[in-house]
């Protein structure tokens, strides 16, 4: 199969790339495959259905169905407004910013439990999710809390944009 690699020096298990949807399936021997790539919910149970339609298919014989967990979103979002992020790691809690290091706060959000890596120009990269309305719960939650610390600096031109 030209999409898979194996070299057991390297790596335990098999590296299986499909082109539609764009994954990256990581399978090991113990049957368990981890999958990066995904754009969705929708789109990661369609890799999970091709990959073993096309294991099948190659005479892999596989028992049961899979059971599909998700272990962390990674997504970006955007407030369409500017941080003020010296005062926003000054005033909220479990945070980090160390402008000298990297240039975006990261935030330790426990409800939900994510990380927020949050960017002067509004722009947010939150990881850690288990679900797609965990993510739109932090962007809400995060807007809200940076919005009542007056921590948002105009507002960056945009139609259509409600939180």
């Amino acid at each position: 199969m030209p999409t898979v690699e194996y070299n057991p020096d390297q790596f335990p298990g098999l590296i299986f790339r499909l082109d539609s949807p764009k994954v990256t399936a990581l399978i090991f021997k113990s049957g368990k495959m981890v999958i990066t790539g995904a754009k969705s919910t929708e789109e990661l149970i369609k890799a999970v259905k091709k990959i073993v339609r096309t294991l099948y298919k190659k005479g892999i014989i596989i028992t049961g169905r899979p059971k599909i967990q998700i272990q962390n979103i990674v997504a970006s979002a955007n407030l369409y407004r500017e941080v003020n992020l010296e005062k926003a790691a000054f005033l909220l809690e479990n945070n980090m910013y160390e402008p000298e290091q990297f240039p975006g706060l990261i935030y330790r959000m426990s409800d939900p439990q994510v990380v927020l890596l949050i960017f002067s120009s509004g722009k947010m990269v939150i990881t850690g999710a288990k679900s797609e309305d965990e993510v739109e719960d932090a962007v809400r939650k995060i807007y809200k809390k940076l919005e009542e610390l007056d921590c948002l600096r105009k507002p960056i031109e945009e139609e259509g944009i409600e939180f």
